[in-house]
């Protein structure tokens, strides 16, 4: 069977649709083939008719923490985001891989479950917090997993524990091995409901203070180096506020690039470098990205 044919089983694909309908950036060029997967044997059907063509496979969740150069990505780019039950079992809250952690932290909240405060505002999957090891307000993902589901890239279906993870700062397994997270089950703690939402209210408030959410961006660009904050380093090198073609270093949180209108994803990047380089000469320390990027240059 070819990619083209999974359409009439149901599947919903596209051809050559610009990433940008779907990056935070609003930035990215086309995928060759785009599919939305609504279940674990539709996924699995796409990886296996991929391996059984040869097509490259890139898989995505909410696309927040992402860049997509504007050469697009070629092959097959599945999008996890209809894949989004939340479940609630106990202390323990299973979530698919699309389904936002936001949801997944006010779901839990909402059955007087505390542990998942700190995502109240990280805009990402769930598969996406958990291939980051995403974290905020000193809290990370790793602390409330009790365990991971994953597709692996030979169709294959596992269970990884918590410990089997490998998660360290921005890390996870997953991003080794290359295997799809599926779903995960949250351990956490009996709390009272009307405190947990008033701290994620209070938390999403200070986000919204502090962060330049009016305008497109892929949330903090950089990883923090050990005894370093990378907002006042930019600030310090005199580059708060600069901007190439759409995408600007925000005057408002010089940790994020935001698009101010019409940047493309080499915007995103020549700034990047260009911050890069200045916090390298500057402090002498090599920042390295939080947002992944993938996909290609334009010819």
């Amino acid at each position: 069977m070819k990619l083209a044919d999974l359409a009439q089983n149901g599947i919903e694909m596209e051809k050559q649709v610009p990433l940008s309908k779907y990056t935070f950036t609003k930035t990215g060029g086309p995928a060759e083939f785009l599919a939305f997967p609504r279940n674990d044997s539709q996924l699995r059907k796409l990886v296996i008719t991929a391996n059984e063509n040869n097509v490259p496979l890139t898989v995505i969740g909410n696309a927040s923490n992402l860049i997509i150069r504007d050469g697009g990505i070629d092959g097959l780019v599945i999008i996890l985001t209809k894949m989004e039950k939340i479940k609630v079992k106990g202390n323990c809250v299973i979530a698919q891989a699309g389904a936002t952690i936001v949801d997944t932290a006010f779901t839990a909240a909402h059955h007087g479950l505390s542990g998942m405060e700190f995502a109240a505002g990280i805009p990402g999957s769930v598969g996406g917090a958990v291939f980051m090891n995403a974290g905020a307000y000193g809290g990370e993902t790793c602390n409330v997993i009790q365990s991971v589901k994953v597709l692996t890239r030979a169709g294959e279906y596992k269970n990884y524990s918590q410990a089997e993870m490998k998660f360290s700062y921005r890390h996870s397994l997953v991003q080794e091995n290359g295997d799809i997270v599926t779903e995960a089950a949250f351990t956490l703690k009996k709390g009272n409901k009307s405190k947990i939402l008033a701290n994620m209210n209070y938390l999403n408030a200070l986000r919204k203070y502090k962060q330049p959410l009016e305008y497109p961006s892929c949330g903090s660009v950089f990883k923090r180096p050990a005894g370093h904050y990378v907002g006042p380093m930019i600030i310090q090198a005199g580059l708060q506020g600069k901007q190439i073609g759409g995408a600007q270093d925000s005057t408002k949180h010089a940790g994020f690039i935001v698009n101010k209108g019409g940047a493309t994803a080499t915007d995103y990047l020549n700034l990047i470098h260009l911050i890069q380089k200045k916090i390298r000469s500057s402090f002498g320390l090599d920042l390295q990205t939080e947002v992944r990027i993938i996909g290609k240059p334009n010819d």
